[in-house]
């Protein structure tokens, strides 16, 4: 099964601080079933260059992937980005290269207010340009959104992908349940930060809906990260 929203890589986001707790991320989600990780730290355009994230990133990778090779069960990783949308996003040069590993496919973290016209444009100006936008954790922006805008980026293309805790919890879980079965979502991530706080929980998720939709569902969700990874 595919992790596809994570920051497991060590002191460069606000994550997993150090290789010890990348390492400690990593045992859990291990012992979840993933065996498929997309490392997708923070990336803000108006905070740091693209050249600048992707040395960092690269560098944390390699201290990671240097201590995993002790590791006989390690998952894959697939390094990436969780893109802050900003205003003209869709013509950043290079955008492709935060794209997780060589698939065309942008984790894209969109604004907690309601997103305008013109921020539903450059986002189908993205996929229009051949890279695949998955918009991360929906459920946070679901409140302040029309829904028939979120359908018609599905309608173009558009993946939409949820936090295993909106599934998890027991507040949100039968939302989350009607949103999977309706099609609105289609990815599940465990946007695990931390080991405490905001550890991965993706399992948990999963087996939640097996019980309550099917197994098939759970296969559905694994069949589309595997076609949008290229696995």
């Amino acid at each position: 099964m595919i992790d596809i929203h994570s920051h497991i890589l060590p002191g460069i986001d606000d994550g997993s601080k150090n290789l010890r707790m990348s390492m400690g991320l990593i045992d859990m989600l291990i012992d979840q079933g993933i065996d498929t990780v997309a490392a997708t730290p923070h990336f803000y355009a108006d905070r740091v260059s693209l050249e600048k994230f992707l040395s960092r990133r690269q560098r944390a990778y390699e201290s990671l992937a240097e201590a995993l090779e002790k590791e006989s069960k390690a998952p894959r990783i697939l390094l990436g980005a969780e893109v802050a949308y900003y205003s003209g996003i869709s013509s950043l040069e290079g955008l492709d290269s935060l794209c997780i590993g060589d698939s065309g496919t942008l984790l894209l973290e969109m604004p907690l207010s309601a997103w305008s016209e013109y921020m539903i444009s450059e986002v189908l100006n993205i996929s229009c340009s051949g890279i695949t936008v998955v918009i991360a954790h929906i459920e946070r922006s679901l409140p302040r959104q029309k829904k028939e805008n979120i359908w018609r980026l599905i309608e173009n293309g558009v993946v939409i992908q949820s936090n295993a805790s909106f599934f998890n919890s027991v507040v949100t879980r039968g939302k989350a349940m009607r949103l999977l079965r309706s099609g609105f979502i289609h990815l599940l991530g465990s946007d695990c930060h931390n080991l405490t706080e905001r550890p991965p929980a993706i399992g948990s998720a999963y087996e939640h809906i097996e019980k309550k939709l099917g197994r098939s569902y759970v296969e559905r969700i694994t069949e589309t990260g595997n076609a949008l990874l290229g696995l």
